[in-house]
């Protein structure tokens, strides 16, 4: 009966562990690939048109959720911030416009120019960047740098800790991320959850 016991109990705790390897599993170190999707402007942007970029930061959004209608003016300030020190701000559109209208072509082109962003926002349609990003949220951030000519994910997860008040934020989750990065650090804080709605992909 011991052994028995202790048997169930082992598997028990070997089944807790997968678990809980699933839960926190990291794309820390992932390589991205490079992509070209279609602008608001209606232009086609990839990432080999910042050939000076050291890094990106790439935030999955969309105009329908109310979590992501927050912070279009915090990514505008991440935008002006770090573009000029060599990390611009790509906003990407991958949700189901099948599902949510308020998500197509001409509506992201309509929001950009509302709320005057000041970063490109790309149309996804096939959701094939969002898979290669693994992207599960809008918003959803990933901070890429570039090593050895491969970019690859130093960040993944929420953009700060607050995303009703701003003013109140005590983690800016990307804005770290990207400063440690600029000084040749590790980044501290690689994965936090993203918070927002979900991104269902079309089968």
């Amino acid at each position: 009966m011991k052994v028995r016991y202790f048997t169930f109990k082992l598997l028990g705790l070997l089944l807790v562990m997968a678990i809980f390897g699933m839960s926190f599993s990291t794309i820390t170190g992932k390589v991205i690939q490079d992509f070209k999707l279609k602008n608001v402007d209606g232009k086609y942007i990839s990432l080999k048109n910042y050939p000076k970029a050291k890094g990106f930061i790439i935030v999955f959004t969309c105009n329908h959720c109310p979590f992501a209608k927050l912070y279009p003016p915090r990514l505008n300030a991440l935008n002006s911030k770090y573009s000029k020190l060599g990390v611009p701000l790509i906003a990407i559109s991958s949700t189901d416009t099948i599902t949510y209208d308020e998500d197509t072509y001409p509506n992201m082109a309509r929001k950009a120019k509302l709320e005057k962003f000041n970063f490109p926002y790309l149309f996804d349609g096939q959701q094939q960047v969002a898979k290669n990003f693994t992207a599960q949220k809008t918003p959803h951030a990933f901070v890429i740098w570039k090593e050895d000519g491969k970019w690859v994910v130093k960040y993944n997860g929420a953009i700060d800790d607050n995303g009703g008040e701003p003013e109140k934020v005590e983690n800016p989750y990307v804005a770290q991320a990207v400063d440690a990065l600029l000084v040749g650090k590790t980044v501290v804080q690689k994965e936090t959850k993203s918070i927002g709605c979900q991104i269902y992909f079309r089968k």
